[in-house]
């Protein structure tokens, strides 16, 4: 099987990891890609939002399946481009994606279907804005209703700061705060069948302990040893099947991943938000621990087969992921810094550490910075204690000036 990925982040590069190491994929193909995946794939220049530019490429390679990464390209109707150009892709349809791309059209859906979720209003002027705030007290969540990379909703006891958020924003949902801890729940679907892979938890704020602002994310982990052992089957009864025959129903069926963001409340499971893409890091820890060949998972969901899936298997390894942020990180970071040490990680912690790279690029011979998050740590172990000491120790040999990362993933999940 020749595979296509597109994108070029550390959700692209574990992708790329997982499909690399499958012996059903004799070619394995990165457009834009960056400098850790260039290892495992060959990389090809592509403008990622031109679907016709991603179609192009795909036919030339004579690619069997093509994997879209990011959400910004699926919303844009690139994954409808290459099916029109006959080839098998892993993503939802531009219609579909709007389950990410609208956060009015994702609360829409959830009314329809019954799906627990936070109460919410949609705001457009500032008068609604204010009776939103006002109606919910904090803490404030509002939300972009449209893409943001993963930084357009605001949490804070600050009215201030959620006013001047929303009014930042076209149209904006504002909700109820939901309390308890969060969980990232992935299910792989064809738009009818729905195959849930393992609970991952993410860890949004900049800094340790919860502090700072929103980030696209600064580390994850998988298992939940905390999570009930009925938590997965629960998602799938209450919200990602009823999700996925909802738009089935509406004549848009979601074909590819869908990414349940939750919330564990004092009063049962809501959502937080959808995705319609694989998360960044889950997906680090998640991969890490799935056994089962990835590239027919994706084909039979991309072929409307997912229903001839033999179950997922997975080890009994934990994971966990460290985000190497760049300085300023998610202010405005600063790019072009050398990084250190990713010679002395692969020879000294593989196969139980390894790097994934997010945001980086070859000037000559080497690597550099080229985004807010640069790298991502994984490693497994036999518990999450020991996937954590692994994992640090992997991230106390990057060098990379003005770098930051948080101290704190897993820790209390692994007891310490």
């Amino acid at each position: 099987m020749k595979v296509l990925v597109i994108g070029g982040g550390a959700r692209e590069h574990a992708l790329c990891r997982s499909l690399s190491l499958d012996p059903d994929v004799t070619a394995l193909h990165c457009a834009p890609g960056n400098a850790g995946i260039g290892e495992v794939a060959e990389l090809h220049p592509v403008d990622a939002m031109d679907g016709a530019a991603v179609a192009r490429l795909a036919t030339d390679l004579a690619a069997d399946l093509v994997v879209v990464g990011p959400e910004a390209p699926l919303v844009a109707g690139v994954a409808d481009a290459v099916r029109s150009a006959g080839i098998p892709c892993f993503g939802p349809s531009r219609e579909a994606a709007e389950l990410e791309g609208s956060k009015a059209f994702a609360k829409d859906v959830m009314a329809s279907a019954g799906v627990p979720t936070a109460r919410s209003y949609l705001c457009t002027t500032p008068e609604e804005i204010d009776e939103a705030l006002d109606a919910f007290g904090a803490p404030y969540v509002v939300k972009d209703d449209g893409l943001a990379a993963g930084k357009g909703v605001v949490v804070t006891d600050d009215l201030a700061a959620a006013r001047e958020h929303a009014l930042g924003c076209d149209r904006v949902v504002i909700e109820e705060f939901l309390d308890g801890p969060e969980v990232s729940l992935f299910a792989i679907t064809d738009g009818e069948t729905v195959v849930p892979l393992t609970p991952a938890q993410d860890f949004k704020r900049a800094l340790d302990g919860d502090e700072g602002p929103n980030t696209g994310g600064m580390g994850a982990y998988s298992p939940l040893p905390w999570a009930d052992p009925k938590l997965v089957d629960e998602v799938m009864a209450t919200v990602l099947q009823p999700t996925v025959d909802e738009l089935r129903r509406r004549g848009t069926p979601f074909s590819g991943l869908l990414y349940a963001g939750l919330a564990i409340t004092s009063r049962g499971v809501r959502v937080i938000e959808f995705n319609a893409r694989f998360g960044d890091p889950e997906t680090q820890v998640v991969l890490a621990r799935l056994v089962t060949p990835l590239a027919s998972v994706l084909l039979n969901a991309a072929g409307g087969t997912l229903d001839l899936q033999p179950p997922l298997r997975w080890r009994e390894d934990a994971a966990v992921t460290v985000v190497v942020a760049s300085h300023n990180y998610p202010d405005t970071p600063r790019t072009g810094d050398p990084i250190h040490g990713l010679d002395e990680v692969a020879a000294e912690d593989a196969p139980h550490a390894y790097v994934l790279h997010a945001g980086t690029r070859h000037d000559g011979d080497t690597v550099v910075s080229a985004g807010g998050r640069v790298l991502s740590v994984t490693a497994t172990g036999k518990d999450l204690a020991q996937a954590r000491e692994r994992a640090y120790k992997a991230v106390a040999r990057i060098r990379l000036d003005g770098s930051q990362h948080r101290t704190d993933i897993a820790r209390r999940a692994a007891g310490e």
